[in-house]
């Protein structure tokens, strides 16, 4: 083996079968999981941080019980919102309310209450269901909201006002189970192309767009991740990321479908506590977390003073690895002790990952694979195989999709490189009242524009390469819209012109930084103002602007030029021209 060969070397893996059933709709699913019977589906703690669980056999119930307790409130086939904690009672709603031919409508809950309000009224949402920290939130939406009819508080205050547009959850049940006892059944699934699911990019009310997805599209990404993750009934995951982002979703359905255990993290403070608690054999998680759990290793490696060892032990590991010989779970056994001692499998997607730690996590005994998608594509695009993968590449498309590159150039390795375009059951119905921004995204022959760069080999791997739109992918798989962010800096009046773009602060570090460039509106100063009172008071006004911001989206680095933007002849900044 070359010394090449060795430093690209990955430890291929037997392809296993994939046990489980392809599911046709969500009443399908929310049936079919009951077979797995008295087998443990979730663990989680209460709010007395009580450890509780639920069989497969009753959370199959539970979806029938609140589809038939919205069919008795006259919420059957109707626009349900669903805000919150991940929970047992989030997912219910969710599938509940698809199940029951309605549209489910996840919701961010770290959006401001205005911005909640303003998306369930362009959807025309006629219920919301809520985790208890909404409870005191939804006042005035309870009072006015031009659409919302029923509010269903999962967990309402004792003594709160009552209200003939408040249903509490637990009455909702109630009615459920009356109406399951009169024969209650799920609606005949007769149309899959049918919208089922609303869903909000990120952005404000103006900017942002409604992806609508369909019965078809969900179903076809929950069959096509049993089909490509290397996951079984079996394994046993900790649910860490926000439920209303469609990759937490699709891969809690997926899980779901394969008979896993899944326990729910309950606070990132605790999560190591919980890994404890929980043991899991696999995680889904974002780079940022695995950015956090490669620190968190080398940190308490270094307290112990056992860096050295450690870095010994992985050479080690590596040089028998090449001889097919596995000796990681013995030799880090301590390390896997600290995510609870069984971890063996990542699944990572949402921004691009750090090679480097697909390699590092790969020599520990905690294998890698990357995945790509995107909300329009409910959201799975393509998935490293774990029995073959390739480093840099999030691999061939999924089952239930195709992909092509509309190529502009053929790259430095021979490929052709151009925007990554979608075509199959994943892709999304359009955009809700939106026909000018969804034909944007289509092509004439009816492929899915991703707005990513990349190119494809000879075998299909795709490797991404960059980013088409302006869009800002954090590491904690968030997105931000810079022209959001530029239109509440363009209020301050101390800035006549900026952009905000994401740097990489730190050599060697992966974490991207929301930076403001500005050129401050001169005039505002005294003719004889320094450069730092000018840019004292910038910040000062930029500080206080990130108030009105959930935390993603504020402004942490601002960076100052004193002439104006190169700009088009319609007065448009250059941002191509922008280092």
């Amino acid at each position: 083996m070359t010394e090449q060969e060795k430093k690209n070397f990955i430890m291929k893996y037997k392809k296993t079968e994939r046990i489980y059933t392809p599911v046709e709709s969500m009443a399908h699913f929310a049936t079919k999981i009951g077979k797995f019977g008295d087998k443990t589906a979730y663990r989680y703690f209460d709010r007395q941080h009580n450890l509780l669980s639920i069989t497969y056999k009753n959370l199959s119930a539970k979806f029938l019980q609140q589809a038939a307790g919205y069919a008795a409130a006259g919420l059957a086939g109707k626009r349900i919102a669903v805000i919150g904690e991940t929970s047992v009672e989030w997912v219910s709603s969710y599938v509940a309310a698809i199940a029951a031919g309605g549209v489910a409508v996840p919701m961010d809950r770290e959006l401001a209450i205005s911005e909640i309000e303003g998306f369930l009224a362009f959807a025309e949402v006629d219920a919301i269901v809520y985790s208890h920290t909404f409870n005191d939130k939804f006042e005035n939406l309870a009072k006015n909201h031009p659409t919302v009819k029923t509010l269903i508080p999962m967990a309402p205050e004792k003594g709160a006002p009552v209200s003939d547009r408040i249903l509490p959850y637990a009455t909702l049940m109630e009615m459920g189970e009356e109406a399951v006892k009169n024969g209650y059944a799920y609606p005949a699934t007769t149309d899959t192309d049918r919208m089922v699911e609303m869903l909000f990019t990120s952005g404000t009310t103006g900017s942002s767009k409604c992806v609508m997805l369909s019965e078809k599209n969900i179903m076809s990404v929950v069959n096509a991740a049993c089909e490509s993750v290397n996951f079984s009934a079996d394994d046993s995951i900790v649910s860490v990321l926000p439920i209303h982002h469609t990759y937490e979703l699709a891969i809690m359905l997926a899980a779901l479908n394969y008979g896993m255990n899944v326990a729910i993290n309950d606070s990132l403070k605790r999560v190591l506590k919980n890994f404890a608690t929980f043991k899991p054999t696999g995680l889904v998680l974002v780079p940022l977390f695995v950015s956090t759990m490669h620190k968190k290793i080398w940190e308490e490696a270094k307290k112990g003073k056992k860096d050295k060892i450690l870095r010994s032990m992985t050479r080690v590991s590596r040089v028998m690895r090449h001889v097919n010989i596995d000796v990681r779970d013995t030799l880090f056994k301590q390390v896997k002790a600290a995510f609870g001692g069984r971890l063996c499998k990542i699944v990572c997607g949402g921004a691009p990952l750090n090679p480097e730690l697909f390699d590092t996590f790969s020599e520990l005994g905690m294998d890698i694979s990357e995945g790509y998608g995107i909300t329009e594509c409910a959201p799975l695009i393509a998935v490293s195989p774990y029995y073959a993968p390739k480093k840099g590449s999030v691999g061939p498309a999924v089952p239930c999709c195709t992909v092509r590159i509309d190529s502009d150039y053929q790259n430095d390795k021979g490929f052709y490189e151009g925007e990554i375009q979608v075509k199959g059951d994943n892709v999304m119905l359009g955009y809700y009242k939106n026909p000018v921004e969804t034909a944007k995204v289509f092509t004439e022959d009816g492929w899915f524009c991703t707005g990513d760069v990349g190119y494809m080999d000879q075998e299909g791997y795709i490797f991404i390469t960059g980013r088409k739109k302006n869009v800002i992918v954090l590491e904690n798989g968030k997105n931000v819209f810079p022209e959001e962010i530029e239109e509440y800096l363009g209020q301050l009046d101390a800035i006549a012109e900026c952009v905000v773009l994401g740097r990489k602060m730190n050599a060697g570090s992966d974490e991207i930084t929301l930076t403001a460039l500005v050129y401050p509106q001169m005039d505002k100063f005294d003719r004889n103002a320094d450069h730092a009172v000018i840019e004292e008071a910038v910040r000062a006004q930029i500080n206080k602007m990130n108030h009105k911001l959930v935390s993603y989206k504020q402004i942490r680095n601002v960076e100052f030029r004193y002439e104006p933007f190169e700009k088009t002849t319609s007065k448009k900044i250059k941002r191509h021209l922008i280092k």
